[in-house]
């Protein structure tokens, strides 16, 4: 084992003889730090050399190897006293005379004329003195800490007369060490005017953390303990018995300290900041100044300086000293690069260790906006358990936040940092691999939660990237729909990442894996979007089976977003490659849409024949589940013709099959399809079957499924004659699809609902349903729609209007006659 050397400095000498320790317990940090019930960051730095550490570490570090501490006191001592020693008296000036009043001490920095905003800040701080006698206020690097604390200094002088003390503990001045308890004790003894031979020489921090409590204890005096690097600093500053208050402020949360109540600051709100924008740079109140004359350009302001206090008054000070600047010039500044806040957040990053920095680093690479630690482990190459233990880390030195619960952020001046910081110190080939971790992650989670969403299962293993080693769990649909809807921006921004990056397998996989979702979400104007880039990566790829699918699922899209003609010249694309591909699984998937085309534009043997076909090859591909799906749907078209006993015949059949999920949705279609199929000779059942269906999607939480049932169990109410009931179902399904999906929905139900409006003998109310199909139903290309449209106007206007009546019938038999084989 290698001695110390004998020349080096005390701190040094120090730290080399800890580190021995370290060597003889056979421990890591981490477990070292747990054992002797030290933090491990603080005990990172006693290792290194970087803080002297309190005599009662020390000894627990000793006496966990069974070492006597005793011989390392002498060294303790020149460690932790490295300015000198206060002369032997402290009475430089004469005392003032008996029974005159003594001048209060105030050390405390000037109050910022332009604080602005922190009202509730404020107010916790003076609160928890008020409760606590002591507060700690932490945030990140900027956020404004010491200048809150400074100014609940001053408005606390009056009612603590006796001395308003500050400290810098400097816990993260660049080139200097955190200032030790023994020399910020003697400080603020000195400060109190306390006389030397009252200072303890002997006895260690107990004995000057005895004194200084001593001190305090029969004065009234305001103590602002600035910039504290962790508990083990500032804990023997704290004052004991006695009314005096100490105000901490810290970059991070001191955990140690748990008697003490913290006010964690977050930036300022849009409307502070500009206050303070405008304040700190000079301008006059009103429309005068150049912040008000620039609305536009001082909200980027604002923005490009996060929020902060100390960004902004250094925004503001560049205005305030440049008459001739604009806020648009500041605003081409601040953009330019680098700036002037990045040396406040390298200072924090500086406090942690190579693999933190690294980790900390990489962290800005990530798209998107909050992230939880199974990404993060992903992006780093770390396990998911090192990465939670890093992220708090983080979070307690306050670069990264976590808005709720298991999620984390970086501010936007933070993650500008951390990526130059990667950029200048990571190669350009270890950033690339860390993306590429991250697009993988992704692509990955995203199908592991496609599986628990969706009723059939995965037709193939996900082929792009590399499976990370830890993905989230998801116990059921509930948990994969709540994942894709935490991770839905940042899903985006990873396709728009991966898409630059030119990861072409990840452009075609990802949106096919968020197909359930977006089932769920019918948000068919993203999904456009994806696969049109999905179905160039895959054009690119040159595989026939990635570029098959892509076409189909580039139709499937279209016909969702109710562009039918893209969709049938997708689907006719995808249909000779699949072909080739021989995927059987994939044809009858494209089946299965062609038949929902077909119909929906009015055709009848086609679709019917479709569904079938589908069904069969569902069953080649040994997939039972498509195939009740396939005849699920072609009892629902026969219902649509009218053939009620085949519809309720098939919809049985499916509802033999055994499920354990209410919300199948072959269970459901059939449900659905068998309720209006019997409304007229088994009502009872009926209603029983459709109110199951409704109930099974709102458990499932699946909207537009409830609004399908709503319409349905409307039109199965008509049919039983009870008309008010039907058109309360309807008018619920209405207005579900007027606050979730777009217009072109409500072709599925506008005439049904016409329909019974004019049965419970409301022709006004249906004339402008059926108008309004007969509008939408030509440019979605929903043929069978628009001649149900002309037949219910005709029946509406048969005897008020027969001869327009007669001219919608023979456009009806126009377009019927046109649909028949």
């Amino acid at each position: 084992m290698q001695q110390p050397a004998r020349n080096a400095e005390p701190e040094e000498e120090l730290a080399a003889r800890l580190r021995l320790i370290q060597e003889l317990s056979g421990r890591g940090v981490r477990a070292l730090a747990r054992d002797t019930g030290l933090s491990s960051s603080s005990l990172s730095r006693y290792l290194s050399g970087q803080t002297v550490p309190p005599w009662p570490a020390v000894i627990a570090l000793c006496r966990l190897v069974k070492r006597d501490p005793r011989p390392l006191r002498p060294l303790w001592e020149r460690a932790s006293n490295p300015l000198p020693a206060p002369p032997k008296t402290s009475r430089q000036v004469q005392p003032p005379p008996p029974g005159a009043p003594r001048p209060a001490r105030n050390d405390l920095p000037r109050d910022v004329p332009d604080f602005t905003g922190r009202e509730a800040e404020l107010a916790a701080v003076l609160a928890a003195v008020e409760s606590d006698r002591v507060v700690a206020v932490d945030g990140m690097a900027g956020v404004g800490k010491t200048c809150l604390a400074v100014h609940a200094a001053h408005r606390l002088t009056t009612g603590y007369p006796d001395a308003q003390l500050y400290v810098d503990l400097h816990g993260f001045t660049t080139g200097r060490e955190p200032l030790g308890p023994d020399p910020a004790l003697r400080t603020l003894l000195a400060a109190l005017d306390v006389p030397s031979e009252r200072i303890p020489q002997d006895g260690g921090i107990e004995a000057l953390a005895a004194c200084w409590r001593s001190e305090l204890a029969h004065r009234r005096a305001v103590v602002v303990l600035d910039n504290a690097v962790d508990a083990e600093q500032v804990r023997p500053l704290l004052p004991g018995a006695g009314p005096s208050v100490a105000l901490i402020t810290s970059r991070n949360r001191l955990l140690g300290l748990d008697e003490v109540p913290p006010v964690s600051l977050d930036v300022l709100s849009p409307r502070e900041s500009a206050e303070l924008l405008a304040r700190a740079c000079g301008d006059p109140g009103g429309s005068d100044g150049r912040v008000a004359r620039e609305p536009e350009s001082a909200a980027e302001v604002l923005r490009l300086c996060g929020h902060l206090p100390l960004a902004l008054r250094l925004a503001a000070a560049r205005l305030r000293h440049r008459p001739g600047w604009t806020v648009g010039i500041l605003v081409e500044r601040l953009a330019e690069g680098a700036t002037e806040f990045d040396t406040a957040f390298a200072m924090s990053v500086r406090q942690l260790d190579r693999a933190r920095q690294r980790f900390f680093r990489l962290l800005g690479l990530l798209p998107g906006s909050t992230f939880d630690e199974y990404v993060a482990a992903a992006l780093a190459e770390v396990p998911v358990r090192s990465a939670q233990t890093m992220l708090e880390d983080l979070l307690d030195a306050h670069l990264v936040q976590q808005p709720s619960a298991g999620r984390y952020r970086l501010h936007d001046l933070v993650r500008q940092h951390a990526r130059r910081a990667a950029a200048e110190q990571d190669s350009p080939a270890d950033l690339e691999r860390a993306l590429g971790r991250v697009l993988d992650y992704y692509v990955h989670t995203a199908a592991a939660a496609d599986g628990a969403m969706s009723y059939l299962s995965p037709a193939r293993e996900v082929s792009a990237g590399r499976p990370p080693s830890e993905l989230p769990k998801f116990t059921g649909k509930h948990a994969a729909l709540l994942w894709f809807t935490t991770e839905y921006a940042n899903l985006m921004a990873v396709f728009e990442a991966a898409a630059g990056a030119g990861a072409d397998a990840h452009v075609c996989e990802l949106p096919r894996f968020m197909r359930a979702y977006f089932a769920r979400r019918c948000g068919t104007t993203h999904l456009n979007v994806l696969f049109e880039h999905s179905l160039a990566a895959a054009e690119r790829l040159g595989d026939p089976l990635q570029l098959a699918e892509a076409h189909s699922d580039l139709g499937f899209a279209r016909y969702n977003a109710g562009r039918m003609a893209e969709a049938d010249a997708a689907y006719t694309a995808a249909a000779p490659l699949l072909s080739q591909a021989g995927d059987t699984r994939s044809e009858a998937e494209l089946a299965m849409r062609r038949g929902y085309l077909g119909w929906d534009e009015g055709h009848v043997e086609e679709p019917l024949d479709l569904f079938r076909l589908a069904g069969e090859l569902y069953a080649d591909a040994g997939c039972p589940m498509g195939s009740a799906h396939a005849t699920a749907y072609e009892a629902w078209a026969r219902l649509q013709l009218g053939n009620r006993e085949e519809a309720a015949r098939l919809a049985r059949s499916v509802l033999d099959i055994p499920h354990t999920d209410p919300a199948w949705p072959p269970v459901l279609t059939a449900r659905i399809t068998l309720g209006v199929a019997i409304a007229h000779d088994e009502p009872g059942e009926a209603t029983e079957q459709l109110e199951q269906a409704l109930a099974a999607s709102r458990e499932d939480g699946h909207r537009h499924n409830e609004a399908w049932c709503l319409n349905c169990l409307g039109v199965a109410l008509r049919h039983m004659g009870r008309y008010e009931e039907a058109l309360t179902a309807h008018r619920q399904a209405f207005t579900l699809l007027d606050e979730l999906f777009e217009e072109h929905w409500k072709i599925h139900f506008l005439n049904g609902y016409a329909e019974t409006c004019r049965l419970a003998g409301l022709p006004d109310e249906a004339l402008p349903l059926h108008r309004q199909a007969l509008d939408l139903a030509p440019k979605l290309g929903y043929r069978y729609a628009e001649a149900l449209a002309h037949e219910g106007i005709a029946a509406i206007l048969v005897s008020t209007a027969p001869s327009t009546a007669a001219d919608h019938r023979t456009a009806a038999r126009s377009i019927r006659q046109a649909l028949t084989p």
